[in-house]
């Protein structure tokens, strides 16, 4: 269920920018938050980059410093005009991620960033299955999201964060085996790193 911070994250830009920064702080500031999903991937000016959820485009003005060749997708008008004011370079598609209207094979690079916890479990499924279909043989999924802490210390914090602004689907995310998920799926899983006391996962998987 979504609390009235939630509802006004989403709508006010300042509000939701403002959360994100705090957020961030646990490893390091937004900079860095927004890079862990990319680090150690080999990004051409030509390669295809697609921002999955891509919201209003905060890792997308890191990705068209890469490419040349950066999607974004977001189920969110709202996200998308705004993302359209804040990154230009990029390219916009209106669609969800679990059906998106994207040829087989197409991706060299598909990136996420917190956005998977906002899915429903079969749609979990659906997306990944997407992703999988969307990326060239070789390309790699990228993604950053929640994890159940492995420091105790970080729990509260977590905890306080979900309940203020997130839904249930944060919490089952948790509770979810994301690298399995994605091996079941076909990828080849490299083992997830962790940050910010386990609170934080970055995972990267190849077709």
């Amino acid at each position: 269920m979504a609390t009235i911070l939630r509802n006004w994250s989403y709508r006010y830009q300042w509000l939701y920018d403002g959360i994100s920064r705090l957020a961030a702080f646990s490893v390091g500031g937004e900079t860095r938050f927004r890079k862990l999903a990319l680090q150690d991937l080999i990004i051409h000016s030509d390669t295809q980059v697609l921002d999955l959820c891509c919201g209003s485009g905060q890792t997308t003005q890191f990705l068209v410093n890469l490419s040349q060749n950066v999607t974004g997708l977001d189920a969110s008008p709202k996200s998308l005009q705004r993302a359209r004011q804040n990154v230009p370079l990029a390219s916009y598609v209106e669609a969800f991620a679990e059906k998106m209207p994207f040829a087989d094979n197409l991706f060299d690079v598909v990136h996420t960033s917190v956005a998977l916890h906002e899915m429903q479990p079969q749609q979990l499924r659906k997306i990944i299955n997407e992703v999988y279909r969307v990326l060239k043989p070789g390309g790699v999924f990228t993604l950053v999201d929640f994890h159940a802490p492995t420091n105790p210390i970080f729990w509260p914090g977590i905890s306080l964060f979900l309940l203020l602004f997130e839904t249930e689907t944060a919490w089952e995310l948790l509770k979810t085996d994301l690298a399995g998920l994605l091996t079941e799926n076909q990828f080849k899983v490299s083992q997830p790193i962790l940050y910010a006391g386990g609170s934080l996962q970055v995972i990267q998987a190849k077709k």
